[in-house]
């Protein structure tokens, strides 16, 4: 049985992601923000829990340190994220950043993008103002999960939409299948025969073309370094 840590665990599709690791049997490791958003009869069930707020860059930096202490991890789940404020680019991007980069490298990294990322930005500087939309976060997140993909032998890197599903954040009327929105995260985490191996682009466990730039060498480069940057802490 695999270690896995998924982030965002507290509802939604982090939540059902965990759930269903959990259910098959896996030591699974969830992130929450706060230990009041966990329900007291799911605690039973997970190896550990990590607490901390993925908006604020010296709980990013807490998160990882409890993450670490439970060793490398088999995959991890980078599940948590905002649709909007003055915290999206620290929680959808800065974060698994940081996360990705602070802890040892496990076999697969599971990164959760958007069909929205189609129409990000590659103009970075929003990275560091703070004003880059959603869409924006998200191109940059999957650029992150390729850019792992192609530096990392050793480790899967995959990005996920997970479709418009009716979450907190995706609302009461979203079309897609709730079912279907944490299948491919299961599948990823735990499955040997994956292909690609060294990671992908998926929607509904089939894999898409994502934007241009999340393939882009030159603007993976680009967006490492301005992470770097912003963060002070390097990839690996």
């Amino acid at each position: 049985m695999a270690l896995i840590l998924v982030t965002g665990a507290s509802t939604g599709l982090g939540r059902d992601t965990a759930q269903a690791l959990a259910g098959e049997g896996h030591d699974v490791v969830v992130h929450v923000r706060n230990r009041a958003r966990l329900d007291g009869t799911d605690t039973g069930r997970w190896t550990g829990v990590v607490v901390g707020d993925l908006s604020v860059p010296d709980e990013i930096e807490d998160v990882a340190r409890q993450a670490a202490a439970f060793g490398r991890f088999d995959a991890v789940v980078h599940n948590a994220g905002v649709l909007s404020g003055p915290e999206t680019v620290t929680a959808n991007t800065v974060a698994p950043y940081v996360l990705t980069a602070r802890l040892e490298k496990p076999s697969r990294l599971i990164h959760l993008s958007s069909g929205m990322h189609r129409s990000g930005s590659t103009d970075l500087r929003g990275l560091t103002t703070g004003t880059a939309s959603y869409s924006d976060t998200k191109l940059w997140v999957t650029a992150l999960s390729q850019a792992c993909a192609s530096r990392w032998p050793g480790t899967a890197s995959h990005a996920v939409d997970p479709g418009w599903v009716p979450t907190r954040m995706g609302g009461a009327g979203a079309p897609d299948d709730l079912v279907a929105g944490h299948r491919t995260q299961v599948r990823l985490a735990t499955d040997p025969d994956v292909t690609p191996a060294t990671g992908g682009y998926w929607y509904h466990e089939r894999t898409q073309a994502p934007h241009p730039a999340a393939l882009d060498g030159e603007f993976q480069e680009r967006l490492l370094r301005a992470l770097e940057q912003h963060t002070g802490v390097p990839l690996g």
